[in-house]
């Protein structure tokens, strides 16, 4: 004789996910973020309009105008002028500094990062890491006069190695944080399989790590290129001569002892803004992307 037991049915109470509204409301825009976007658009764009505008302008007539105005009679004498104050030299400094700094600065800090990651057993290496945290605490303008010290004795002053060296030394901490983020993200198993096929680590490093952490090789570079660009604080503190000077620093040429020629200045500021522009235009994507998925876990 077979029993067949029968359960009665019980209700349960069930956790369900809430519709999302499909009245007035899910239509409802966000008016107060739409304005604040386009007074941010408005601060933003009101100052490149006017240094835009303003290169164009003759000295003579620029402050007998409205500075939002454009010009009736647009000249190029203040590019002109620019071009023939050593512009070409100025901006070679620039390419040889960025460079000089970007290169090393981005190398170092990825064998760094890979070496903090694959060995973080090491009690050496975990102090080596927070060694670069630190360093992410300390400002420019607090050791300056300390760098300044130590690049007299090294009897580098007036040269573009003195500008390189310490470039390199404050883009490493933040090239370190970001580099050993992504590192954390490949898996495991691959560093065990390459280890399995008898590769070294300097081959694990440059075969494995790098293609798969390139979107944030390419952040740090972008990153470091730009701030090494527009940096201002070590040229004026460590080069003298007028050969030496970045672009940056060579804004002062059109400031004299009782006026600035402002027009010259902003046309000089146009041109110096040109590589950084089309830096960022290629690199954007790459630079937002690789500063924010390093950092989202």
């Amino acid at each position: 004789m077979t029993t067949t037991l029968t359960k009665a049915h019980t209700p349960e109470k069930e956790t369900r996910r809430r519709a999302p509204d499909s009245g007035p409301a899910a239509g409802r825009r966000n008016w107060a973020g739409g304005l604040a976007g386009w007074i941010w658009l408005v601060v933003v764009a009101v100052p490149l309009y006017w240094m835009v505008i303003t290169s164009f302008k003759p000295r003579s007539g620029y402050y007998a105008t409205n500075p939002l105005v454009p010009t009736g009679n647009p000249t190029l004498e203040n590019y002109r002028l620019v071009i023939e104050s050593d512009f070409i030299g100025y901006f070679v400094n620039s390419v040889v500094v960025t460079l000089g700094a970007v290169v090393p600065a981005v190398t170092i800090s990825f064998m760094a990062a890979y070496a903090i990651v694959r060995g973080r057993h090491l009690r050496s290496l975990r102090a080596m890491n927070g060694l670069f945290l630190m360093g992410l605490a300390i400002p420019l303008q607090a050791t300056i006069i300390p760098v300044y010290l130590i690049i007299i004795r090294l009897n580098l002053y007036d040269s573009l190695l003195a500008l390189i060296l310490p470039s390199i030394a404050f883009a490493i901490p933040l090239s370190v944080l970001v580099l050993s983020n992504f590192i954390r993200d490949v898996p495991k198993e691959l560093f065990d399989s390459m280890r399995v096929d008898g590769a070294t680590e300097w081959t694990t490093l440059w075969r494995l790590a790098a293609p798969l952490t390139r979107p944030a090789i390419l952040t740090v570079t972008i990153f470091n290129g730009l701030t090494i660009w527009n940096g201002f604080l070590l040229p004026l503190v460590l080069t003298q001569s007028p050969d030496r000077r970045t672009l940056p620093l060579a804004l002062w040429t059109f400031q004299g002892e009782y006026g600035v020629n402002v027009p010259a200045v902003l046309a000089s500021v146009v041109l110096s803004t040109l590589p950084v522009l089309v830096l960022y235009a290629f690199g954007r994507r790459q630079l937002l992307s690789g500063l924010t998925a390093g950092f989202s876990r």
